[in-house]
């Protein structure tokens, strides 16, 4: 499954890209992409696990760039 998710309060491109790299390492995300000027995080995992590991982007998020959340 494939979703996006619209951004909030992502700081720099810099940021967006280490971010990214981190998302990816997740277990249970296939890819993932930030685009930094549409501030949109495009997410595809499994579709059984695609919550838990929604969740676990978010708190990964929380951790990495305080300031950004992830709008669902």
């Amino acid at each position: 499954m494939r979703k996006s998710f619209k951004l909030d309060e992502i700081d720099c491109a810099v940021c967006a890209g280490k971010l990214e790299d981190a998302i990816k390492k997740l277990d249970g995300v296939i890819d993932a992409k930030i685009n930094f000027l549409t501030q949109k995080l495009t997410l595809e995992a499994d579709d059984a696990s695609f919550d838990q590991v929604l969740d676990a982007v978010v708190k990964l998020t929380a951790d990495i760039e305080p300031d950004c959340e992830i709008l669902r």
